[in-house]
């Protein structure tokens, strides 16, 4: 049965399976869930079957212990990131499609100047929002470009590995989390003895890595992160605001020097549902943006990001309504995500 249902779940363009005992499989479509309503309820014993079945004898016994494990199945072209946990004596696994193959910057529909900071030699480069928004989607392509252009040494930590990366110009190195080092903080620390150019970190999770994340942005490394944050301003206050009282004014002057964009994407249905779409806003930290992150007057982000389109810089609001008069979205899908603007701001 769980080859069909990958098989179902490519067809239907998926982006994730959920299978759970005394349930049919769903598929979520679209942020919607959608039963396969040709299949059986599935039986308790059927989904340990499914359940141990894709897994190792060691990650058998870690789950066991756990009651929860991630970790990889492949199936035809893709790898399927696979979630498997207990709810009382239920178990449920959530598979999500990976593609093999790394994709194209010029695919995902992103400002085309996001492509530009790829050629920068140092800072820190943000990618934010929450999960199936593409945010390690675009990061990837945007190392991928460093790789077919320029001649870097570039480190990744993931958790887990999604896209192999295959050397080009440059040579690069990935590792995953518990496979092949402790903790995204473990793995920085020694990181940044490796004469690394470029490093690509999966999440900036806990403020040790932060720490360590905008040493390695001021010492001359080019680095990539992700952050489950929306809006841009609300990006930086988090991270300043993960910092203890004594240390605020120092972070507020690192990051001041050292970031160099923010981008808060949002994942949407493109017009006619033939595929997906990226909205994007996009901080760029030019003079004024500096000064204020260095003031710590916060607040006066959002109206520099209005006032600056000749420093490339767009708001969410911007992004939906060219995707919109171009045609990349419907009328429905601009009005629906504007009220959830104004009701988040």
């Amino acid at each position: 049965m769980l080859k069909e249902i990958l098989q179902i779940s490519i067809d239907s363009k998926a982006s994730d399976i959920i299978l759970s005992s005394g349930s049919k499989p769903s598929l979520k479509i679209w942020w919607e869930i959608r039963f396969i309503e040709e299949k059986v309820l599935i039986t308790k014993d059927y989904m340990q079957n499914i359940v141990f079945s894709t897994m190792s004898e060691n990650q058998k016994n870690k789950f066991l212990e756990e009651k929860e494990l991630d970790y990889w199945i492949w199936f035809w072209k893709y790898r399927f990131r696979v979630n498997a946990f207990m709810t009382r004596l239920w178990m449920w696994i959530v598979c999500r499609p990976i593609a093999i193959d790394v994709p194209e910057f010029d695919w995902l529909w992103l400002p085309p100047v996001i492509k530009n900071f790829s050629n920068k030699r140092n800072g820190l480069v943000l990618i934010t929002w929450s999960v199936w928004s593409w945010k390690s989607t675009s990061m990837i392509s945007l190392v991928n470009e460093i790789n077919k252009s320029q001649k870097k040494h570039i480190i990744t930590i993931e958790d887990p590995i999604e896209f192999i990366f295959k050397n080009n110009k440059s040579l690069i190195e990935q590792r995953e989390v518990e496979d092949s080092t402790l903790s995204f903080g473990n793995w920085l620390k020694y990181a940044l003895r490796q004469a690394p150019d470029v490093i690509m970190l999966w999440e900036m999770r806990d403020l040790e890595t932060f720490r360590l994340a905008l040493r390695a942005a001021e010492t001359g490394n080019l680095v990539f992160a992700t952050l489950h944050t929306s809006w841009a301003a609300r990006t930086i206050s988090r991270i300043i605001d993960m910092f203890p009282s004594w240390e605020k004014e120092q972070v507020k002057a690192q990051l001041s020097e050292s970031l160099i964009w923010v981008v808060w994407q949002k994942l949407l249905k493109s017009k006619n549902w033939e595929g997906r779409i990226v909205a994007s806003e996009v901080l760029v930290n030019n003079t004024s943006i500096s000064n204020i992150i260095r003031k710590g007057d916060i607040h006066q982000i959002n109206s520099v990001i209005e006032t600056s389109s000749q420093d490339w810089m767009i708001n969410m609001r911007k992004s939906l309504e060219i995707l919109y008069k171009n045609w990349k979205i419907s009328e429905e899908t601009y009005e629906e995500e504007l009220t959830f603007l104004w009701k988040d701001l």
